[in-house]
């Protein structure tokens, strides 16, 4: 074959391929390859590790196969279980490598700054248009939160990104985010009156154990009690106000002094748990039921933990007879002696239970009777809470522990810029949130301030379980 011959052969056989193929590749890359000049490269890749966690497990999140030196953001997005979008974001730049790593680097804008490895959990907040007042809790514990985490080209917002067409989108993944580990036990209790759910870890036991109490917001928490469980301890979450199964209207706290021992009882009969093993934690108003019950029942708790409540109550709320008087939500939305004179407002007309809570304030009768304490006392305090006065009961404790020679029980934890809600790490705060919506729509503040009380709840709950660990 002579070689003009050859080469026309090789024309008509090689250059239709040539062209087939850069059609292949033109249909192909947006799908794997990102094009960014003159040069190819792997597509986009983002990853977290465990992206299956408990809620107070760090999770590291990865982006790499980017261009050097390169703007990206970085945002989380998830549903609440009553559907309402919450959304956080930050803006970063890659590293030399095209890589940007949540654990090392720092953002530069966004919902944080800094180097903030579980900024876009803490700093999730409702999307813009939401509604008012709303605070993220979860209700179903045997489910997770399921977490969005997008990588966005640039430094975007996300209503840009996902509502304006900005921002495009290199790639993503999926966080769970759980209270309850696999294998712990939930029983939902409704016996001699009692109404509540325990936790029992995994295994044969028996358990050191916690009551776990919460505050005027009524109804039955779970979510601290099954991560209580998740590291070892078995917790019974006890309601005593605002659910369905416990007797009166719902807006009255009609259980008194019996029905708090016959929860520690339950406790400590459960064969499962360490009878002589069991503490007790309260929030806002579940620091003076738990400090009651430790102080003026015969219990005798190994440990109570504090947070952010009061050692006393301006108004007597049921006595042994268990018969309750004037509703809590008639005490705040109606004129007269009791809370509502100590009530304040701010410029937004938001509520603020401070000075209820003042140790001024509280009868004699209602204070409670601290020299009969007899184990140790971990108190909590963030220092930018304005729903409780919670400095000021701190230091009445510690002068009273100190005036009885029993100085040695009291700790104190004290955050600045934390909230009233200090909750298990990781957790979104709300700075105010709706409280009651009749007779009146009724909004309470909090406080605190997202990144420092953010690093108290991490803290905190280290030393919280260091606590329990310690003394149960």
């Amino acid at each position: 074959m002579s070689m003009a011959a050859l080469r026309k052969l090789i024309e008509m056989s090689v250059i239709p391929s040539v062209n087939m193929y850069g059609n292949l590749a033109h249909l192909h890359r947006p799908l794997g390859v990102v094009r960014l000049g003159s040069s190819c490269r792997p597509a986009p890749l983002l990853t977290a590790s465990p992206a299956r966690a408990m809620i107070d497990d760090q999770v590291s999140i990865i982006g790499c196969s980017l261009p050097p030196h390169w703007p990206v953001t970085v945002c989380a997005r998830m549903h609440s279980e009553d559907g309402d979008l919450w959304e956080a974001f930050s803006h970063y730049s890659t590293n030399q490598n095209g890589v940007v790593d949540l654990s090392l680097d720092h953002s530069v804008g966004g919902s944080y700054v800094g180097c903030e490895p579980m900024g876009l959990f803490w700093g999730l907040q409702p999307a813009p248009g939401a509604r008012e007042g709303l605070r993220l809790r979860k209700k179903n514990v045997e489910t997770p939160y399921i977490v969005q985490v997008s990588l966005l080209e640039g430094h975007v917002l996300p209503s840009e990104s996902f509502r304006e067409g900005r921002g495009r989108e290199l790639a993503a993944l999926t966080v769970e985010r759980w209270y309850m580990a696999p294998g712990v036990r939930r029983t939902e209790i409704r016996q001699n009156g009692i109404v509540g759910t325990l936790f029992l870890p995994t295994g044969p036991g028996p358990f050191p154990a916690m009551l776990d109490l919460w505050g005027m917001g009524g109804g039955l928490v779970e979510y601290r009690s099954a991560l209580f469980a998740s590291r070892g301890f078995a917790s019974l979450s006890l309601a005593y106000f605002g659910h369905k199964d416990l007797p009166g209207p719902l807006d009255c706290i009609n259980v008194g002094d019996d029905y708090f021992k016959s929860a520690f009882h339950l406790l400590q009969d459960h064969p499962q748990v360490c009878a002589d093993r069991i503490g007790i934690i309260g929030l806002s108003f579940g620091v003076y039921l738990s400090l009651r019950i430790a102080t003026q029942m015969d219990v005798k708790p190994t440990c109570v933990i504090c947070i952010n409540g009061p050692m006393g109550n301006v108004n007597k709320i049921a006595d042994t007879d268990d018969k309750t008087e004037k509703s809590i939500r008639e005490q705040f939305n109606s004129p007269g002696p009791g809370w509502q004179k100590y009530l304040g407002f701010d410029e937004q007309g938001y509520v603020s239970f401070k000075d209820v809570s003042l140790p001024a304030n509280f009868t004699p009768e209602n204070k409670v009777k601290l020299e009969n304490l007899s184990c140790p006392l971990l108190y909590i305090v963030g220092e930018d809470d304005l729903s409780c006065a919670s400095i000021d009961n701190a230091n009445q404790i510690e002068e009273t522990l100190k005036a009885v020679g029993r100085a040695q029980l009291f700790t104190r934890l004290s955050y600045p810029g934390a909230g009233h809600l200090i909750e298990p790490p990781y957790s979104p705060n709300a700075r105010a949130s709706l409280w009651s919506v009749k007779p009146k729509k009724l909004i309470t503040l909090w406080g605190g301030h997202l990144a420092p009380h953010a690093a108290a709840q991490e803290h905190a709950w280290k030393k919280m379980l260091d606590f329990m660990r310690s003394n149960l």
